[in-house]
């Protein structure tokens, strides 16, 4: 159980003039998501929204000047959590039923995770051996209090779907495997991609129970062949191309089916 009260909940640093990323520093590497804020000319972007153990609104109130999108990447509980405070939500119609219901009620006890789960993480690269936070957000917190709270979708996206701000155009790019909606951003325009989970610089989990390795495959096919200039994506440091396309390679090295069978008959 953390006893440090923390004195802020989330960090905030400016990347551009139109780009600020947020995020939960008391949470762990596990769950701490980054938080995408994108300035537009008629509406705002918040791309995920954290854990929604604290109002993520009332933090980033100096940023919300305008209508906000708050889109989910995926809807997994350390990116929607804070969606629930935003009337204008854009999910990929396969995940909008597990927005609008999210599965389980959410824990912050790593003690609730099943055992397979953890063992799963493990094998992945993190470890979850005490509490999904290091500090309580206030004083007399409960962690068992914590919920993960429905939002109502009402943007339904599908590849292709194009999302405006007014002065910046990005195409919705379906890139399943992590999940089964998974969804980047894509600016053509400056060569920009959110990506959510489907790519970060970090352990990626392709074992979840909603998890499909053949669409994983698939889809780091294809974000090998995107003119990328940088990747801001749902975890870990933002970076560029060269990055990308090392980390593509890293993970078809362990899980395309054509590049293992390919080594296993240079090694016979």
């Amino acid at each position: 159980m953390p006893v440090q009260i923390a004195e802020r909940w989330f960090e905030t640093r400016r990347v551009d003039d139109a780009i600020t990323l947020l995020w939960e520093p008391y949470v762990v590497p596990l769950m701490r998501c980054n938080i995408w804020h994108v300035r537009g000319r008629d509406r705002d972007l918040l791309i995920d929204t954290g854990m929604g153990i604290v109002s993520l609104r009332e933090a980033a109130r100096h940023l919300l000047e305008k209508p906000v999108i708050a889109v989910a990447t995926h809807t997994h509980a350390d990116h929607i959590g804070g969606h629930f405070e935003f009337e204008d939500c854009l999910v990929h119609r396969s995940e909008a039923e597990r927005l609008s219901h999210p599965v389980g009620r959410g824990s912050l006890r790593g003690a609730d995770f099943p055992p397979e789960d953890l063992a799963m993480l493990r094998r992945a690269g993190y470890a979850v051996d005490a509490d999904l936070i290091t500090a309580l957000p206030h004083e007399g917190y409960d962690l068992a209090s914590y919920r993960l709270r429905p939002a109502t979708p009402t943007r339904l996206v599908e590849e292709g779907s194009a999302v405006d701000t007014g002065d910046r155009r990005f195409e919705v790019l379906h890139l399943p495997g992590h999940s089964p909606g998974s969804i980047g951003l894509w600016e053509a325009a400056s060569g920009t991609l959110f990506s959510g989970d489907a790519i970060y610089d970090g352990p990626l989990l392709d074992e979840l129970g909603h998890s499909n390795i053949a669409d994983y495959v698939a889809t780091m096919r294809r974000l090998r062949e995107l003119p990328v200039r940088v990747v801001h994506a749902g975890h870990d440091p933002s970076f560029g191309r060269e990055r990308l396309v090392a980390l593509v390679d890293a993970y078809l090295a362990r899980r395309d089916p054509a590049r293992l069978a390919s080594r296993q008959a240079v090694a016979s």
